[in-house]
């Protein structure tokens, strides 16, 4: 199991074992101050005599990168745009979306899910535009209110309607 800290912060307490070896200290009371085992510091010792740079830190590979700093910035810059441009049917962003055109772009897949993560990571929020439609025309709405409401409203008795 790794020790907690950054890769840093272990090439200090790597080398400060060997300091305080190096001034005298006993490997057993070196083990004893930096909490652990004293075979650990007995190696630590060791590498260090064989080759000057055995303590340095080694960068911890892990999984790389699917898209590159590029092509990130790229899928940044598409949502600057419309997605028709892009050949979708609305003007409406997806995570769905973004993952199709990543695929269809860079041939690499992100689940939806993952995406929204990352978008919001990137101070990109779930944006919906409201519900209107198109041909909504205010003055033949307040002209239906005010002249067919009554009208309807005589048939069924008296009630008021409600506007938005």
């Amino acid at each position: 199991m790794r020790s907690k800290g950054t890769a840093a912060e272990l090439e200090a307490r790597r080398r400060l074992a060997v300091q305080r070896v190096a001034d005298g200290w006993s490997q057993k009371d070196v083990a004893a101050f930096l909490g652990v085992h004293p075979v650990t510091v007995s190696r630590w010792v060791a590498r260090s005599r064989a080759d000057g740079d055995g303590l340095r830190a080694k960068p911890t590979p892990g999984r790389p990168r699917f898209l590159t700093a590029d092509q990130e910035e790229q899928v940044l810059g598409w949502l600057a745009e419309l997605p028709t441009r892009h050949g979708f049917e609305t003007d409406l962003w997806t995570a769905r979306r973004v993952a199709d055109l990543i695929h269809q772009k860079f041939g690499v897949r992100f689940h939806p899910n993952y995406l929204r993560e990352w978008l919001t990571a990137r101070d990109y929020t779930p944006q919906k535009p409201a519900r209107r439609a198109r041909q909504r025309d205010p003055e033949a709405v307040a002209r239906w209110v005010a002249e067919d409401w009554p009208r309807l409203q005589k048939r069924r008795g008296p009630s008021v309607p409600t506007s938005s």
